[in-house]
């Protein structure tokens, strides 16, 4: 790949183009692709879409997309199941398992934080409160 595309690519992409390069220099031609290195292929074609990846790689689509389809239909390890998101509701507090006590001023932090180590911090004070789903949204999935 020429220099000037390579400037093109994401540091994420990037990077593993370079470690698959290493891979190539030091192992010949038909050699098979160790599991680290197309795993780390994988995770890049979930950012940044098969075909690009593959381009960026020098790997064959098709493989990689088998590779991808195989790793979204595979069961969660229990390592992941452990780490997956939980929902917590708060019901606002009674005055004797009457009605709700009146709201004053109200604050709050939310924090999210993705599978790759991502975070977003959001400090809510007063009443007005932003559109929450929306907003995790966004974060979740940038590219939508």
């Amino acid at each position: 790949m020429s220099t000037s595309r390579t400037r093109d690519l994401p540091a994420g992409l990037e990077g593993v183009r370079r470690r698959f390069e290493r891979w190539r220099r030091t192992h010949r031609t038909h050699s098979r692709i160790p599991g680290s290195l197309w795993a780390a292929a994988v995770r890049a074609a979930g950012t940044h879409g098969i075909h690009r990846t593959s381009r960026a790689l020098r790997l064959d689509y098709y493989s990689l997309k088998e590779r991808v389809e195989q790793q979204s239909t595979a069961a969660p390890d229990p390592a992941e199941r452990a780490v997956a998101a939980t929902f917590l509701e708060l019901a606002p507090p009674t005055d004797h398992g009457s009605a709700a006590v009146a709201a004053g001023p109200c604050e709050c932090t939310l924090e999210l934080e993705d599978a790759g180590g991502a975070k977003m911090r959001v400090h809510l004070k007063g009443m007005a409160t932003p559109d929450l789903a929306a907003l995790s949204r966004s974060f979740w999935n940038p590219a939508s």
